[in-house]
C-alpha cells in the first residue's frame, strides 16, 4: 500500500468516525425531544438507516438549533442533579454543625469538653 492510499484510508476513517459521532448525537437528540411524536422519531430513524448521510445533513439543518437547546438543557439538568446529590450527601455546613452542638450543650446533653471536641472536629 502506498503513502497516498494510506492517507486516503485515514481520511475516510476520519470522515466515517465523524459521521458516527453525528449519527449518535442525532439519535440521542431524537429520544431527548419529548415534543416529537413516536411516529416522527421512527421516520427519522428509518431514513437515517436507508439514506444516512442525506438524512443526517437534513436533520442538522432543520433541527440543529433545537438540538443545541436540548443538549444544553440536558447538561444543565445533569449539573443540577449532581449539585443536589453532593449537597444531600455532604450534610450540614460547619456553622450548622456548631449550632447543633451548641444546642446540645445548652440542653445539657454534652459538656464543655465534648462541645470543644465537636467544634474542633467540624473546623478541621
Amino acid at each position: 500500500m502506498s503513502f497516498w492510499e494510506s492517507l486516503g484510508w485515514m481520511l475516510w476513517a476520519t470522515v466515517f468516525i465523524g459521521y458516527l459521532f453525528a449519527l449518535f448525537a442525532i439519535i440521542a437528540d431524537l429520544f431527548r425531544d419529548h415534543k416529537l411524536s413516536g411516529w416522527l422519531k421512527a421516520v427519522w430513524i428509518f431514513f437515517l438507516l436507508f439514506l444516512p448521510i442525506l438524512t443526517a445533513l437534513v436533520y442538522l439543518v432543520a433541527r440543529g438549533e433545537g438540538m443545541t437547546e436540548r443538549s444544553n438543557k440536558a447538561a444543565r439538568d445533569a449539573e443540577n442533579a449532581a449539585e443536589s446529590y453532593i449537597r444531600e450527601v455532604a450534610g450540614k455546613s460547619p456553622s450548622e454543625e456548631i449550632a447543633t452542638a451548641a444546642a446540645l450543650l445548652e440542653a445539657g446533653a454534652i459538656n464543655e469538653d465534648e462541645f470543644a471536641a465537636l467544634k474542633l472536629k467540624v473546623l478541621s
